[in-house]
């Protein structure tokens, strides 16, 4: 599972809306890019989600990651994200549209299992 960089590429389910990462670490890069760490992909903000209507709420935040932190690898105390990263978004219905890795960042550094 590669480690994700502030260049990875997080979209909700709709495949449109991507997810603004915000490093919170600058002790560990790849390539010269902040490796994302716990509660990073948290919070953040998501642009042209597609999912508009009458009734329908876009993508906007990404809230809690159900998984995708390594069990093995900190920084600083926190987690290293890797690629599987995955959590709930706040667009409709609720409680169902995710968020997901598409692309690390980098493709350098793993965690093997």
């Amino acid at each position: 599972m590669l480690w994700l960089t502030d260049e990875a590429l997080l979209v909700c389910k709709h495949e449109l809306g991507t997810v603004k990462n915000k490093p919170t670490q600058d002790l560990v890069s790849v390539e010269k890019r902040p490796v994302l760490v716990e509660n990073d992909p948290e919070g953040c903000s998501i642009s042209h989600c597609p999912n508009i209507g009458a009734t329908i709420k876009p993508c906007t935040q990404t809230y809690k990651v159900d998984e995708g932190y390594s069990d093995f690898i900190r920084i600083d105390g926190k987690r290293v994200c890797l690629d599987t990263v995955t959590g709930l978004t706040n667009g409709t219905p609720p409680g169902i549209v995710k968020y997901l890795v598409r692309k690390p960042g980098q493709d350098l550094v793993e965690e093997l299992k």
